[in-house]
């Protein structure tokens, strides 16, 4: 007879299996290419190159260009989806009866598919002259913006894309972190005649601090391997001046056909996203 050790062997196997075929896999065949040349541009050049393309990516300008813009664009959007998050939760949790209604709103720009959110914002958010946030500043005198033209105003308008997609998913952790806490704590602060502030300090933020860093920690996964949003939104333009890492590894790889050298940019943003979740869970085990 099948012990349950054996069993519990013959349930896992599959699962194992495509997980190795799908993932495992693909990221060895992936640091085995990033260290080849392979490019269909010029075949006669194939074979293995060694460190050739990671010294040409650290003397690669449109990199080092790429790397700061993708590390700028994951800090803004985490910060800003935590920070209104957090807001909208306080807010929201004053107003008991309603709160499903909200959560109902929240969850709607959750489930969008990025490439939808993207056009979404390129053709009625975002688009000159008759999109929506136009008409808005044009009617408080500001006038009209060239949002997804101008390098810095398309770097601030794919940070907001994000955002907005993403925020309600911060709201929705904290909301449910905040309606968990104990009240006798807060019964206790206000008996001593603690201030709002203080209270918020020293009582809420604390206790909420392990779902705080869950959100820093997963949204950062998501912001460092954003793609989807961006390109429908920009196509990494104007020129280059929303081209993240992940862009520009598309780029190399399947429009320049470069795949030697877009392997190694995409081993460098898997390198970059291990190193930051170790990081954060670093931090979290340490602060638990």
């Amino acid at each position: 007879m099948m012990s349950e050790k054996s069993f519990a062997t013959y349930l896992i196997t599959p699962s194992i299996i495509v997980l190795l075929l799908t993932t495992t896999f693909p990221i060895l065949y992936l640091i085995w290419s990033s260290f080849q040349n392979i490019n269909l541009a010029m075949p006669w050049m194939d074979g293995f190159v060694g460190f050739k393309n990671y010294i040409e990516m650290f003397q690669d300008k449109q990199f080092w260009k790429s790397f700061r813009l993708t590390i700028t664009y994951t800090a803004s959007t985490v910060i800003l989806q935590l920070i209104i998050g957090l807001g909208l939760a306080l807010l929201v949790l004053k107003i008991p009866k309603a709160q499903w209604v909200f959560r109902l709103m929240a969850i709607l720009p959750i489930v969008l598919a990025p490439v939808v959110v993207g056009l979404f914002w390129r053709t009625l958010m975002l688009a000159p002259d008759f999109g929506i946030i136009d008409f808005f500043t044009k009617t408080i005198g500001l006038g009209s913006f060239a949002w997804l033209s101008e390098p810095r105003l398309a770097v601030i308008s794919v940070i907001l894309i994000h955002t907005w997609q993403w925020t309600p998913f911060a709201f929705l952790v904290l909301l449910a972190s905040l309606a968990s806490l104990p009240t006798d704590l807060y019964e206790a602060a206000k008996i001593d005649k603690a201030p709002a502030y203080k209270r918020f300090f020293y009582i809420t933020l604390p206790l909420i601090r392990p779902a705080i860093i869950i959100i820093i920690i997963i949204r950062s996964m998501v912001a460092l391997s954003a793609y989807a949003a961006i390109y429908a939104a920009t196509r990494g333009g104007p020129g280059t001046a929303t081209e993240i890492l992940n862009l520009y590894a598309y780029r190399t790889s399947f429009l320049e056909v470069n795949f030697g050298y877009g392997s190694t940019l995409a081993v460098f943003i898997l390198l970059i996203t291990i190193t930051v979740a170790g990081i954060l869970y670093s931090i979290r085990k340490k602060r638990s």
